[in-house]
């Protein structure tokens, strides 16, 4: 008797969790004995801490971990892995915690059990808060160790194969959340075995009707399938000629795949190109070269449908010739070449580095491919929310499909759709910031320029270049996204400190004060107060109207003083450009030389209005959020303005009213046309103007022409 075996002899037969001999056969296999006896410690201490504890199924609890590490097992991962996924649920649903299972397992083990557990000790505001905040610490944890969410994947699979028992809406939210991240996070690490497991099974629970639709079709359909013996015959007789070792085997394409397809590309399933195809496996890289030739002198390829991933391996290391071959009668045939180490790491991405190099844990392509992406993940995590991150990483998940070039000759793999601004930030976030202008294949282009296959391109940098907020309209990586945000919500905190701190200096001057004044002792004691950590913060509050200057600063003014102004408050001034933290009402559309009044809005800064805006009667209900402002001397920048035109209805009158207003050097932003009657029309202007003196002169400019029966400013 081994020792495994002599470990299980002495834990009674009902005792023993459903699956645990098939576990211990599969790790007797290529684990010793020593680590074997580790995993069943694991899980003697799992099954104790759950004793009591059944699923929804009706099972003892312990069944599922021991059906996750089986999972595992299937993959040969390191007994480190193997008992984390015995132990995965430990902290969460036991009273159990990290400390306790490093001090038993070791760091190592406790580390990856911990990554893999959800936050229910947080409160959050809401339930996709903490779903998104435990989707971050999950991912974060990847970084660290990698093989954190191979056990999430065996535990969201297993969960999947039970999902039958939970309610229809639990049941819906679970498959769609399945489908959308951990399906693509299989895809993206490579390992296709569980991708297509989780697909199915995410595709059954959420559509049901369809999933038995289209499987009966399919069952239908599968006469194709002597079609493919006979051409699988054909090509295993054309290798044995060639002495080209290698076997042929039938392919049939996943279910969701189909529908995924049938779906994005509008198509009947009768008018699907790839439902059945083959794959031949081959011994080296030459021979798959050799074989793609032999293939396509037995039958035909089909013009542009060859993809040569050997040369230019997909973002998780996936190698693969592919081509589609006209088959008998017409019918298309899709065939994939590769060899044996190819189709192994296909089917099993990162985890078919554990199969055979457990000693080495970063050699392989996928391996360093997965690291590359987790880096990446790294940055994004900076960009603030939970919700943020869940939906920048799932920007992030899906396949890549353009490949282009760096001037050098090195691969980018990007998006489709993916622009230069895209390009830039995967070339490193620093090109990215400073990034001006782009050269696609030595032409310039707008930045914004989708990439296309095989393109190289070349981006221009400037040292006091800084990101376009335009630009988060149309970047599709989320690195790009999530820098462009970073550096916004940058901008945006310093903003709001410089303007807090000039709205707290003007209070403070009616009391013969500046901040500078203000003694240490007396501001560390005022920011006490108010419960927070720093003079920034204070005024960044400020700076965004969650704090009101003239409250703050009876904190700051000596007790005697309060009461008794000294000087006398000085108008902001406004510069034009304050970008994030001063906005200008759209109601009233001010410009420079309009009398002028600043509202204090909550979490939007100051906003300016004409003392002449409809909505005045409005802020009057709040004297204490007015400030008194002004504009600038010179200000060398445009301004939104509204005006509505009267004018008889013309043939041609609205070109020759823009074309008067364009002859005073001024941009039409947007135009909209009202008609009133039959014989006149109303027609609103929004233009870009230096001053009210600008806007004069195209007032009177437009007034002058026999067509026009007024011109008003709107907002007054």
């Amino acid at each position: 008797m081994d020792y495994a075996a002599s470990i299980l002899a002495r834990l009674p037969t009902r005792k023993r969790a459903v699956g645990l001999d098939g576990l211990v056969k599969k790790i007797q296999g290529y684990l010793s004995p020593e680590q074997v006896a580790l995993v069943l410690d694991a899980y003697h201490f799992a099954a104790e801490a759950h004793q009591g504890q059944k699923r929804k199924t009706g099972e003892p609890y312990i069944s599922h971990p021991v059906s996750v590490a089986d999972i595992l097992a299937e993959f040969r991962l390191d007994h480190h892995t193997l008992m984390a996924a015995l132990l995965h649920d430990v902290i969460e649903d036991t009273g159990i915690d990290k400390d306790q299972i490093a001090e038993r397992f070791g760091e190592e083990v406790a580390e990856l059990v911990d990554g893999v557990s959800k936050l229910d000790q947080i409160e959050f505001r809401s339930r996709a808060e903490a779903q998104a905040e435990s989707f971050r610490k999950m991912l974060l944890a990847m970084v660290g160790d990698i093989r954190v969410i191979l056990v999430k994947l065996a535990d969201r699979t297993h969960n999947m194969r039970t999902l039958w028992v939970m309610p229809s809406d639990k049941r819906r939210r679970i498959a769609r959340e399945t489908l959308e991240i951990y399906a693509p996070i299989a895809l993206r690490l490579g390992i296709n075995r569980i991708k297509l497991e989780l697909e199915d099974l995410g595709f059954r629970a959420l559509y049901p009707y369809r999933y038995r639709v289209l499987e009966r079709s399919l069952r239908r359909g599968r006469a194709q399938r002597q079609v493919l013996d006979r051409i699988k015959k054909r090509f295993d007789e054309a290798l044995k000629r060639a002495e080209i070792p290698g076997t042929v085997r039938g392919r049939e394409k996943h279910m969701y795949s189909i529908y995924r397809k049938m779906r994005d590309k509008k198509r009947a399933l009768a008018e699907i190109a790839d439902v059945y195809g083959l794959r031949i496996v081959v011994d080296s890289v030459d021979n798959c070269y050799r074989a793609l030739g032999l293939v396509h002198r037995v039958h035909k390829p089909m013009p542009g449908r060859f993809k040569d991933y050997i040369a230019i391996p997909r973002v998780n290391g996936y190698q693969s010739l592919h081509t589609t071959l006209f088959g008998p009668s017409g019918v298309p045939v899709e065939v994939q070449i590769r060899t044996e180490d190819m189709d192994r790491i296909a089917e099993s991405g990162i985890a078919a580095h554990w199969m055979y190099k457990l000693g080495d844990r970063r050699g392989s392509a996928p391996q360093a491919r997965a690291r590359e992406w987790l880096q990446n993940l790294m940055e994004m995590q900076e960009s603030g929310t939970s919700e943020e991150f869940l939906e920048s990483v799932k920007i992030d998940l899906y396949p890549d499909k353009v490949y282009v070039f760096t001037p050098k000759g090195d691969i980018l793999r990007l998006p489709r759709g993916a622009t230069c601004v895209d390009f830039a930030y995967a070339v490193h976030t620093g090109v990215g910031n400073r990034c001006v202008a782009a050269r696609v294949d030595r032409r310039p282009v707008p930045l914004r320029t989708p990439l296309k296959n095989g393109q190289t391109v070349q981006v221009i940098t400037s040292k006091g270049a800084k990101p376009n907020p335009a630009w988060v309209n149309f970047v599709v990586t989320a690195k790009a996204r999530t820098a462009i945000r970073n550096y916004l919500k940058n901008l945006r905190r310093g903003e709001a400190q410089e303007l807090g701190k000039r709205l707290l200096d003007n209070v403070l001057r009616e009391y013969s004060l500046t901040v500078r004044k203000v003694p240490n002792e007396t501001m560390t004691a005022a920011l006490g107060q108010l419960g927070l950590s720093s003079r920034d913060q204070l005024y960044e509050q400020i700076g965004l109207g969650e704090r009101m200057a003239t409250l703050v600063a009876r904190h700051l003014v000596p007790s005697g003083k309060q009461d008794v102004p000294a000087g006398q408050s000085l108008p902001l001034a406004i510069a034009g450009t304050e970008g994030m933290v001063v906005s200008y009402g759209r109601c009233c559309y001010p410009v420079p030389g309009d009398t002028i009044f600043g509202y204090l809005s909550a979490g939007r800064g100051v906003v300016i209005h004409r003392d002449e805006c409809g909505n005045l009667s409005e802020f009057r209900k709040q004297p204490d959020k007015w400030i008194p402002v002004e504009w600038e001397g010179s200000l060398d920048r445009t301004f939104m303005v509204e005006i509505r035109v009267g004018v008889h209805n013309r043939l041609g009158v609205l070109a020759a009213v823009a074309a008067n207003i364009s002859a005073t050097e001024t941009n039409i932003e947007h135009v909209s046309v009202v008609e009133r009657d039959g014989d006149t029309s109303s027609i609103t202007f929004l233009l870009q103007v230096k001053d009210s003196n600008h806007l004069a002169r195209v007032l009177r400019s437009i007034k002058s022409m026999p067509e026009v029966l007024s011109t008003a400013r709107t907002g007054a």
